[in-house]
């Protein structure tokens, strides 16, 4: 896979790994949380 250095990253608060920026989120990156489906609906389950 290659890395592109230069998007911006955040942390999901669900699973702790870094996500990059996609085109897909570009109009609303600010309100973007969580990196996957899976971890948007686990976000009220305990781990």
């Amino acid at each position: 896979m290659h890395r592109k250095p230069h998007l911006p990253e955040k942390i999901c608060p669900v699973c702790l790994r870094p996500f990059a920026w996609r085109r897909k989120w570009a109009r609303n990156w600010q309100e973007v949380r969580y990196c996957s489906e899976r971890c948007r609906h686990q976000k009220g389950a305990s781990t």
